[in-house]
C-alpha cells in the first residue's frame, strides 16, 4: 500500500465513479481498478459496494477516507516543505464564530508579531465544522467553546469562558436579582445554530432541570443575536465576553446560573497524530494568554435559581 494507492482512493470516493476517478488525476480505468483490488485485498475489506454498475463507500471505506486524507495531506506538505526548505510556512487555523467574534483578530495580530514570517488562514465557523475540517485534514488547529466529540482530536481546556442570559434593558427580568428558572420557559429566545457549542451546553442545562425552550430565532451571528434581544425584546444566552460593552453602557441586563453551572473554557483543538510545529505552539501560548482577566467582575448581574 502507498501513497499513490490513497490517492486513488480518494478520488474514486469523490467522484463516486472510477472513470471519472481516472480522468481526475490523468491515469487509465484499469489501473484505477487494479489499484482500489489491491487496497481491498491489503486490508482485507471492502471499501465500495457494486451495484447496478454504481459504487457505493462503505462503512469501513469512509473510516480509511478519513485517515487517507490526513495521510495524503500530510504527505504533501511534508513533500513542499523538503522541496521549498521551510522558505515559506502557513498555519490554517479555525476558530467557532464565538472565539471568532471576539477573540480571533487581536490573536492573529499577537501571533504576526511573533511570527511574521508564517502565512495565516482563518477559517470560522460552529465546533461541528471545525471538528470536521480537523478531522480531513484541512485546517492545523481550532478554537473552540464547545465539545468536540471525536476520540482523534486532543482537546486542551485554555481560556475561561462563561454563557450568561441576556434581555435588554426593558425587559421584565432586567434590574431583578433572581430570576426562576422555570420562567424561562414563557420567554421568546434567539437561539444560534444546531452544531453550536453554544446552543449545546445552554440547551443541556435547561434538559437536565427539565425545561423546554422555546426558539423564536435561529441566527449564526452575535451582532444580530444582540440586535434581536435589543429590538424585539427576548432573550439569549450567549458568551459573557460578546457582550461586555452592551452590558457596561446599560443597553443589556445580564442573568448567569448558579453555581457558576454555565461556566466553560474555549479550547484548544488538533488531531492527534499531527506534528505540533513551533507555530501552533506559538498560537498555543498566544491563547492561553487570554486566560488571566475575570469578565464578570464588577457586573451587576442577576442569578437563575
Amino acid at each position: 500500500m502507498t501513497i499513490r494507492h490513497l490517492k486513488i482512493f480518494i478520488a474514486v470516493a469523490e467522484t463516486g465513479k472510477m472513470s471519472m476517478a481516472a480522468k481526475k488525476i490523468f491515469i487509465s480505468q484499469p489501473t484505477v481498478s487494479q489499484a482500489i483490488k489491491e487496497l481491498e485485498k491489503y486490508y482485507g475489506i471492502l471499501l465500495f459496494e457494486r451495484i447496478s454498475k454504481k459504487l457505493y463507500i462503505t462503512e469501513a471505506g469512509k473510516n480509511l477516507l478519513t485517515y487517507a486524507k490526513i495521510a495524503v495531506k500530510q504527505f504533501d506538505e511534508l513533500n513542499e516543505y523538503m522541496f521549498i526548505a521551510g522558505h515559506s510556512e502557513k498555519i490554517r487555523i479555525g476558530t467557532t464564530i464565538t472565539v471568532g467574534s471576539c477573540m480571533l483578530p487581536s490573536i492573529i495580530n499577537r501571533f504576526k508579531e511573533r511570527r511574521p514570517q508564517v502565512e495565516t488562514f482563518s477559517y470560522m465557523n460552529n465546533t461541528k465544522f471545525i471538528e470536521d475540517k480537523i478531522l480531513k485534514a484541512e485546517l492545523d488547529i481550532g478554537i473552540v467553546e464547545g465539545q468536540v466529540k471525536s476520540p482523534d482530536l486532543v482537546q486542551m481546556p485554555a481560556v475561561k469562558d462563561c454563557l450568561v442570559v441576556v434581555c435588554s434593558k426593558n425587559h421584565h427580568f432586567a434590574g431583578r436579582k433572581r430570576i426562576m428558572i422555570k420562567e424561562l420557559e414563557n420567554e421568546a429566545f434567539v437561539m444560534r445554530e444546531e452544531g453550536s457549542g453554544t446552543r449545546e451546553l445552554f440547551e443541556n442545562y435547561m434538559l437536565q432541570r427539565g425545561m423546554k425552550l422555546k426558539t423564536n430565532w435561529e441566527v449564526t451571528c452575535p451582532v444580530v443575536i444582540k440586535n434581536i434581544v435589543l429590538e424585539h425584546n427576548c432573550l439569549a444566552a450567549i458568551s459573557i465576553r460578546l457582550v461586555k460593552e452592551e452590558i457596561k453602557n446599560g443597553q443589556l441586563y445580564v442573568i448567569k446560573s448558579k453555581e457558576n453551572a454555565l461556566d466553560r473554557s474555549f479550547n484548544i483543538v488538533y488531531y492527534k497524530n499531527k506534528y505540533v510545529t513551533e507555530s501552533m505552539k506559538t498560537l498555543m501560548e498566544i491563547v492561553k494568554e487570554y486566560n488571566n482577566n475575570d469578565v464578570l467582575k464588577n457586573i451587576s448581574a442577576g442569578i437563575l435559581v
